[in-house]
């Protein structure tokens, strides 16, 4: 019986969390997107407090608006003037103080790992850590820079070590390049071997098998 329990446990949990997860994050949109509209309506005619009453119980509608705001916002800051805006926008918040420090390091991070030519998180790979003879899975971040790689005498990589089970955190190491070992899988099958502490291996793809020339 315990040995069914379990079984059952397997099958349920991941869906039941997975579902918890995402209802919450359609709860937390939906009320964002009501406190809009109630902060809204001090601003508009009260002839349309009706239809803002009802567009407030309108389930998913959060999600729905947020995903427009955001191809909105892409869609301005793409061009010239938007990204005009935005400079002067981040020079604006690099005036504040302690909002300027938040703001940068979270816009650095962000800048690195969005970007369409950047090479963070594009390649997972094996390298030694802590110590000589352990090995574990890291991501590459890009190559030092500035006064650290003038210093560093050969080719050397930045890498990010994550932590398990939760690899938003971790520790950041630049290495000799032939120190590093490439992989052949993805960031995410590294990612889900990484939070899975090792149980949910990658699939091998099967060697491929050598066709005889016909002549």
């Amino acid at each position: 019986m315990k040995r069914f329990l379990i079984g059952g446990l397997l099958v349920w949990l991941p869906l039941a969390i997975t579902l918890w997860v995402l209802l919450w994050l359609l709860g937390a949109m939906d009320d964002l997107f009501a406190r809009l509209l109630s902060g809204s309506q001090a601003v508009l005619p009260v002839s349309t407090h009706e239809n803002i009453e009802r567009l407030r119980h309108v389930p998913g509608l959060g999600v729905i608006a947020l995903a427009l705001g955001l191809i909105v916002t892409g869609i301005f800051v793409t061009n010239f003037v938007g990204q005009w805006w935005v400079r002067q926008w981040d020079r604006l918040l690099g005036k504040i103080p302690i909002v300027k420090s938040i703001y940068s390091s979270v816009k650095q991070v962000s800048d690195t790992l969005f970007s369409t030519n950047g090479n963070a998180f594009r390649e997972a790979v094996l390298v030694q850590y802590p110590r000589q003879g352990s090995w574990t899975v890291a991501f590459i971040t890009g190559k030092p820079g500035g006064e650290v790689a003038a210093r560093l005498p050969g080719e050397y990589v930045s890498v990010y070590v994550p932590t398990t089970p939760n690899p938003t955190s971790g520790f950041f190491l630049m290495m000799p390049r032939a120190d590093v070992v490439d992989l052949k899988m993805s960031v995410d099958e590294a990612l889900k071997y990484v939070i899975s502490m090792g149980v949910v291996a990658p699939t091998v793809p099967p060697p491929a098998i050598a066709r005889p020339v016909r002549n």
